[in-house]
């Protein structure tokens, strides 16, 4: 059984309603009818019904056992709009503002979350990262205890031996540009937990840099050797280390040659990049090279399950990530 589908066994045994705010792209349309197919998830569609029973018609979809709503209609939009004015009044918000906003399906899909009507909302095959984020933040806010909201690709790896049995946490993969040290602590702190959720395994971070315990020097490796300090500091039970070279992260052989004492030099299964660049070009060359499973980019950080999608995704991305989300969901 593939990585996806074990997940997918898991959310059935405590089915999660998910939103989909993007309901009149047709990759969403068929996702929804393949869950709908496979019953891992319960699916609410947001926008206007009859447009998006007319193109799930013309695309021969089943999307009967999702629910649709269309704000403006539904008996809940006063409460939300009262809700999320209360939430942003304090930033100058207006009430008549609230209500504009609350038409916007990614917004209201985020009070559906925020007010326990869904478990988890999934955006972005049509709709940027910022715009995403943007509602998730200011509506769900920070999980408590987080310091920063980052994200990571929950990377499946073909007849891979390395990282566990081929599954691989990358981040920061889709969100902080140039974090600093403290705040690729704070990736790392959030990575390990998102790995053992998903993956139900410890989590082994490597801290990487194109240099391996100090054979190169600069500010970049001084960045990552402080990162790693700053981890272990604050969290001394993480099973991490850097500064690492890729190789030495994941390969056995070169982990004991390169960083020979290390309890996770070659056996890494959480790779923390140093910055955006290595993350999102690391992430795309093991996509199309390694011909990996990429979902993503997932966020971590915000206080209930929001995930982002990339706009090349497939319906059978959006499937996948809706099943991260519903085990999300369920913790």
């Amino acid at each position: 059984m593939s990585f996806i589908e074990t997940l997918k066994e898991k959310a059935k045994k405590d089915i999660k309603t998910i939103v989909l705010p993007e309901a009149t792209d047709i990759r969403v349309l068929e996702a929804t009818d393949k869950i709908g197919k496979e019953g891992f998830a319960k699916i609410i569609l947001v926008g206007n019904e009859e447009e998006i029973l007319k193109k799930a018609k013309e695309n021969n979809l089943d999307i009967s056992k999702a629910q649709i709503i269309e704000p403006k209609a539904s008996k809940k939009y006063d409460k939300y709009v009262s809700a999320f004015y209360e939430l942003r009044k304090s930033k100058g918000m207006t009430e008549e503002e609230a209500k504009q906003k609350l038409l916007d399906p990614v917004y209201f899909g985020m009070m559906m979350v925020k007010c326990d009507d869904a478990q988890g909302l999934v955006s972005g095959a049509i709709h940027s990262t910022a715009d995403t984020l943007r509602p998730a933040l200011q509506i769900l806010k920070t999980a408590p205890g987080t310091k920063l909201v980052s994200a990571f690709f929950l990377m499946v790896v073909p007849d891979c031996e390395y990282g566990e049995n081929g599954v691989f946490v990358f981040a920061d993969s889709g969100l902080n540009e140039n974090p600093d040290s403290d705040k690729l602590s704070e990736i790392a702190i959030s990575s390990a937990k998102s790995f053992e959720q998903l993956v139900g395994k410890e989590a082994k971070l490597g801290m990487l840099s194109y240099s391996t315990y100090g054979s190169a020097k600069s500010e970049l490796t001084e960045k990552v050797i402080e990162a790693t300090r700053l981890l272990k500091e604050k969290v001394p039970e993480i099973k991490a280390d850097g500064e690492l070279q890729l190789d030495a992260a994941i390969v056995p052989e070169v982990g004991n040659s390169k960083a020979p004492g290390s309890e996770v030099a070659g056996k890494c299964n959480t790779l923390i990049f140093p910055d955006l660049n290595s993350g999102n070009i690391g992430y795309k060359l093991v996509q199309r090279l390694g011909k990996a499973e990429a979902y993503g980019p997932l966020c971590q950080g915000i206080a209930k399950p929001v995930n982002d999608l990339s706009r090349g995704c497939s319906s059978d991305d959006i499937v996948g990530v809706v099943a991260i989300t519903a085990v999300q969901g369920q913790m």
